[in-house]
């Protein structure tokens, strides 16, 4: 989730539709007219950094970083890019990205339905004034807290050396 939108980014879309990240740009820089602002955007120096912390993306070796911020695509924005692509990949894949984000609308819908649920839940145990009982407040609590996002993962991902693994133990 990006300005609100859940997005794909170029190098995923790329990837997903079998070009290279230049050509796929090229192809949505020379057809600029069909991504209209709620399509397609280009990140902010913030908001590519607060994804790369979150997933680790930073390669190491010269050449391996981005010169450019990268362009972030909506759910349209993504079937628009099959359609300048006109591969029979990217439009198989088109079908595929399209599926992806109803999926998430219908996971975002479901947590947002499970939290009024709950809403509604304690206004109920509090008209039975059931609510002073500890065990419904920590069971309230519990969910509440399964609900909200982790701020860090738990562990790192990937490789971890064994020296960083017998230090971190000690």
């Amino acid at each position: 989730m990006v300005r609100d939108d859940r997005i794909i980014l170029d190098a995923d879309l790329a990837r997903l539709y079998g070009v290279s990240v230049s050509a796929f740009n090229q192809a949505v820089r020379r057809n600029r007219a069909r991504f209209p602002s709620d399509f397609m955007f280009q990140l902010t120096a913030e908001e590519w950094a607060a994804l790369r912390s979150q997933s680790v993306i930073l390669k190491a070796g010269p050449g391996r970083h981005r010169k450019y911020l990268p362009y972030a695509f909506t759910e349209h924005g993504a079937v628009q890019a099959a359609n300048v692509l006109r591969s029979r990949r990217a439009t198989t894949m088109s079908v595929h990205v399209v599926r992806a984000f109803v999926r998430m609308r219908q996971a975002l819908a479901v947590r947002g339905e499970f939290g009024t649920r709950l809403r509604e839940l304690e206004r109920a145990l509090l008209a039975l004034d059931l609510k002073t009982d500890a065990r419904f407040e920590e069971v309230i609590d519990a969910v509440r807290a399964l609900m909200q996002p982790r701020e860090k993962p738990r562990r790192p991902i990937g490789f971890v050396p064994l020296q960083e693994r017998k230090a971190n133990k000690s």
